[in-house]
């Protein structure tokens, strides 16, 4: 038995009590048993070990709803050459040309150097969706030993797209189709599988017919649906009919299905997602940074939508993200006054319900029963602090760096800032290193 003490404890239990002044949780193996006053469950587990909060926030753990692993060796990144004017020079100039330069070894650097930064900054869960066209065949079950030495409750697919031709076109979907029948046959609770794929622009019908063979309905498809304008031309030109319609045409909506961005879907799309009541995930701040518009988070969550919150792997700070959502959706509506509920939503209860739709333990709360994942935040107010007033203090004094103790399933990633068990060091040398070949080789020279 263990106990995250001395602490202002944030529950998000909705059945239940919500905050406490001087809160406690006891966590068992990989449940949660108990919540409550600090002085109670210390009377009641006398023997049991002790996370010291000191005086921080106890919350559950982040869950980001849409990333991507391959991007994780970016930063800092310029690539010769590449100025993109629109989103199209975007993908081809920056994404497309990473990710056909990422071997095995890339791919294993990209998916440890993601996992460490989600467990500095307090993320526990993720739905990535993967691209590595240097090297296809077995890289989702090298992300998932990545996701397992590290600990991150994961759900992975491989991006399918006709971009590169046919043969690299199956064996993206042979990389899914492998990967749903391995979780199948592994039965972890902390891995799942969706069937990837990149934009409509990208997927012919015919791919979308083997995309459909190949999963013969075992799960469910997360696909990047009218990010840009693009998608929407592409639909209406060469299909006669818009993004959302010709999913729906193919059998990929539905209840376990993820639709990216969905910035550019009008009335009649939005009805048929929710008709179906298929899932979306806005990622405000990528689509700020490669202007592609603003998602349409108020129509979309009025019309009963399940609206979750990704970052595209624009960061792995959900709090920034969460900042983010809220000021585009006032400044798109020029009111003041709008989207605090339903972004603060969208993070804080639908990322956890989007959880819900693929692993077996509750996440995104902290009561018994539900998985042992629960952050400390370091975080002092200087003005009132209640249940009546978390989420400001989450939007204007919190970032995703202030957490300092990790903890997913029940197991300790870092404590008091210092990782558990992860010798920090010797991963980033071999990050390092991958980044240093990477670069080399999109910029034909040495680092």
């Amino acid at each position: 038995m263990t106990l995250v003490t001395n602490g202002r404890l944030i529950t998000r239990d909705e059945t239940g009590k919500g905050y406490y002044e001087h809160g406690a949780v006891a966590y068992e193996g990989t449940r949660i048993v108990a919540v409550g006053e600090e002085a109670a469950l210390c009377a009641q587990y006398p023997d049991a070990e002790r996370i010291d909060a000191g005086g921080g926030v106890i919350m559950p753990a982040f869950i980001n709803a849409h990333t991507h692993i391959y991007s994780a060796l970016a930063r800092g990144l310029s690539i010769k050459g590449n100025n993109p004017t629109n989103f199209f020079e975007v993908l081809d100039g920056t994404w497309w040309a990473i990710d056909r330069h990422l071997s095995m070894e890339g791919t294993k650097a990209s998916a440890d150097a993601l996992y460490l930064d989600c467990i500095k900054q307090g993320v526990t869960t993720i739905f990535d969706h993967h691209a590595s066209y240097g090297e296809i065949p077995g890289t989702l079950h090298t992300i998932a030993e990545s996701a397992k030495t590290f600990g991150i409750r994961s759900c992975l697919c491989y991006e399918v797209s006709d971009r590169d031709g046919e043969e690299k076109c199956l064996q993206a979907i042979a990389e899914n189709a492998d990967w749903i029948t391995e979780c199948a046959q592994r039965k972890d609770p902390m891995l799942a599988a969706m069937f990837g794929g990149h934009a409509l622009f990208t997927i012919s019908d015919k791919t979308f017919e083997r995309m459909v063979a190949a999963n013969n309905g075992r799960t469910g498809y997360h696909i990047h649906v009218s990010e840009g304008m693009n998608d929407v031309y592409d639909s209406l030109q060469n299909y006669g009919r818009r993004p959302v319609q010709r999913l729906q045409d193919h059998g990929i909506l539905g209840p376990k299905t993820i639709l990216g961005h969905c910035i550019h879907v009008n009335s009649a799309e939005i009805e048929l997602i929710q008709h179906t009541d298929t899932m979306v995930v806005n990622n405000p701040e990528s689509n700020m940074g490669n202007a592609v518009g603003i998602c349409p988070v108020l129509p979309l969550y009025k019309a009963g939508i399940l609206l979750g919150m990704g970052t595209d792997a624009y960061t792995n700070d959900m709090l920034e993200s969460l900042k983010v959502a809220l000021c585009s959706q006032r400044s798109n509506a020029c009111a003041p006054n709008v989207a605090w509920g339903e972004v603060t939503d969208m993070l804080f209860k639908n990322n956890a319900k989007i959880g819900a739709r693929y692993f077996p333990d509750p996440l995104g709360v902290l009561k018994p029963g539900a998985a042992a994942d629960i952050i400390v935040m370091d975080y002092k107010p200087f003005t009132p602090f209640s249940d009546a007033n978390i989420d400001g203090h989450m939007i204007f004094g919190m970032t995703g760096r202030q957490c300092q103790t990790t903890i997913a399933n029940g197991r300790l990633l870092m404590k008091d800032r210092v990782l558990v068990g992860i010798d920090e060091e010797a991963v980033n040398a071999h990050i390092l290193e991958a980044a240093k070949k990477l670069w080399g080789e999109l910029n034909h020279c040495t680092y």
